[in-house]
């Protein structure tokens, strides 16, 4: 295999990171059990952090980044997997503590690695991504949890986001009446094109005050932002509700009370789509396939890139200035 590009992190002498695409060869590569042709990778916040000094999430350098990818194999010594299947890879270490996608070629175990169902192209895995996947996740697990669009309107925090966008189109399809929460209101248009039937500020969800109990209002909630909000939604969702949560840009801590617990029997489901078991990472990529696919939505959810647009949209997505999902085509 020939030199190929990549876009590569490392860190200086005196702990400055610097980052640019440059030419690898198969050596610079880890040892894994599966070659893959990448074909498209996305940007996600998670990759976003990766750049930044003192991230706390990659242990050793260089790195290179990119926590999702789909493309084709090339070589392979897992029996799974033969020279030309259509795989996708995403989470685990990808991307942080093992080369990600982000490169022409990526080495992946191949227990990392899922393949591409049919119904679905190599384009349209990474419109999901670790994002699309992770709001599937939460829209499966509300709905093991009972959640069915007869109990009522369902919140979407952070909803110009991959999470979030991707959510409201889901959830949207599955035939739920969606409010979505943001905090650039200027996209109110575009989340009604993705199915919200209606707009709020985040400050309609949390104005500042946190309460015990407030009004009930939404039957669940998709929150990738966690925080404060958090404990705000909480104490509105209606009895027998759920939130399901899977970031912490709006913080890590909770200060949220017992009484919408022990007083209307809510529900807290944590999603973890980096270490979710294999068996329920293959059911939720056919559910993208199918009944959870949006189809309709991708052109508005879309921005595609090459590698060299990479630093100027991870920095974007750190300060909150992209929208949708970017892909980022080899």
């Amino acid at each position: 295999m020939s030199n190929f590009k990549a876009y590569k992190i490392d860190k200086t002498s005196n702990g400055e990171l610097s980052a640019q695409v440059e030419y690898l060869s198969n050596s610079d590569l880890p040892e894994s059990d599966v070659l893959i042709k990448v074909h498209y990778s996305s940007v996600n916040y998670k990759d976003g952090m990766v750049t930044t000094p003192d991230n706390g999430l990659v242990k050793n350098y260089p790195i290179v980044p990119g926590i999702d990818l789909s493309g084709e194999v090339v070589e392979s010594n897992d029996s799974r997997f033969s020279k030309g299947d259509s795989v996708i890879a995403t989470s685990y270490e990808i991307g942080v503590n093992h080369h990600g996608g982000y490169s022409e070629y990526a080495s992946i175990p191949g227990d990392w690695v899922v393949p591409l169902p049919d119904g679905i192209s190599l384009e349209e895995a990474m419109i999901y991504g670790t994002a699309g996947f992770t709001a599937a996740l939460s829209v499966h697990r509300l709905e093991e949890d009972g959640l069915t669009p007869e109990h009522g309107k369902v919140l979407v925090t952070g909803s110009t986001g991959g999470v979030g966008s991707m959510a409201i189109a889901m959830l949207s399809k599955r035939g739920y009446t969606v409010e979505a929460s943001t905090g650039s209101t200027e996209h109110t248009q575009f989340l009604k094109e993705l199915g919200a039937e209606s707009v709020i500020t985040r400050e309609d969800v949390y104005d500042g005050k946190l309460k015990p109990l407030q009004s009930e209002r939404w039957a669940a909630a998709v929150d990738p932002v966690g925080g404060e909000q958090l404990a705000s939604i909480l104490s509105q969702l209606n009895y027998n509700g759920a939130v399901a949560l899977s970031g912490l840009t709006g913080g890590t801590k909770i200060p949220a009370q017992v009484y919408p617990f022990i007083l209307r029997g809510i529900s807290f489901i944590g999603i973890d789509s980096v270490y979710c078991p294999m068996s329920t990472r293959k059911k939720i990529w056919l559910r993208l396939a199918n009944d959870l696919k949006t189809t309709e939505a991708f052109e508005q959810l879309k921005s595609e890139i090459t590698l060299k647009d990479v630093p100027d949209t991870l920095n974007d997505i750190l300060k909150g200035q992209t929208r949708g999902r970017t892909i980022i085509k080899m």
